[in-house]
């Protein structure tokens, strides 16, 4: 049982320092320039799926002034 634990947790610290043991991005530098372009966009659209999610990209109906809620 212990052989088990130790071999899962070997693996698991391997697996999750890629990007130091194993490179994230390519070695050719125009690809590798392109791989993180394309890694830059995908974690700029977090912040609108975040707001779109949360519906916090809705106008907002609040006024500075209190209407009554009739038809102009």
């Amino acid at each position: 049982m212990r052989k088990i634990i130790l071999a899962l947790l070997l693996g698991f610290t391997i697996l999750s320092g890629t990007g130091c043991l194993l490179p994230l991005y390519s070695g050719d530098p125009v690809k590798r320039n392109e791989q993180m372009i394309y890694t830059g966009e995908n974690l700029r659209q977090i912040y609108r799926e975040w707001e779109r999610f949360w519906l916090l990209d809705q106008p907002n109906h609040m006024t500075p002034f209190q209407t009554n809620g009739g038809v102009i």
